[in-house]
């Protein structure tokens, strides 16, 4: 008894991280991105005007790292312990429930390696924060295929995670609601993918 409620605690901190603050973060930081579809002076502008933030790196620890740190670790539990609901979900749910798990490892990895090609790297003094920084990444076809590849499957989890957040929270508790916040997830996906894949096109 103690285990299952304990999971259910668990289960909606996971799930209201991924919305806030770490889908937050998430739009804030592709926005910022494509600001790389107006020159490369406008991204550096909106990329320093972020890093000039007071306290940026406590804000990041608590904000982001954290966060991700948590949802990435006890997504990849779920991931591997999860199984799919037939009897109370429907086959397409289902199916977007695996995908969910897919796209949330592979989320974990690409976060990884991001983290380290962009901040580490400044932090260790070999690179300089700048569109010249990921123009030099992305000019190799196959990072830039990486990236864009990985960059849609975290849109994807993201925005299918609205609609396991509204669950969750008890937000969409009818048939109905459910359906059509299917449909709202995949606005917000296509609108989130085009802004993140224009602005990783934008740099090279």
């Amino acid at each position: 008894m103690g285990y299952t409620k304990n999971q259910f605690y668990l289960r909606r901190i996971h799930s209201l991280l991924g919305v806030i603050p770490i889908g937050a973060f998430l739009l804030v930081h592709l926005t910022v991105n494509h600001q790389a579809t107006k020159g490369a002076s406008a991204f550096n502008k909106a990329s320093q005007n972020m890093e000039s933030l007071p306290f940026l790196l406590a804000l990041e620890i608590l904000l982001i790292y954290l966060p991700i740190l948590y949802h990435a670790l006890y997504g990849v539990h779920i991931a591997f312990t999860a199984k799919e609901n037939v009897g109370h979900y429907s086959w397409f749910r289902n199916w977007m429930f695996l995908l969910q798990r897919i796209t949330g490892v592979l989320a974990f990895i690409f976060i990884a390696i991001h983290f380290y090609q962009t901040k580490i790297e400044m932090w260790m003094g070999h690179k300089t924060l700048g569109f010249s920084m990921m123009h030099d990444l992305l000019s190799n076809p196959l990072w830039l295929v990486f990236y864009i590849i990985l960059t849609v499957a975290v849109i994807f989890h993201f925005a299918n995670g609205l609609w396991s957040f509204g669950v969750t929270w008890g937000f969409l508790q009818s048939p109905k609601s459910q359906r059509v916040f299917t449909w709202v997830s995949l606005v917000v996906f296509i609108v989130v993918a085009y802004i993140g894949v224009s602005a990783i096109l934008a740099f090279v």
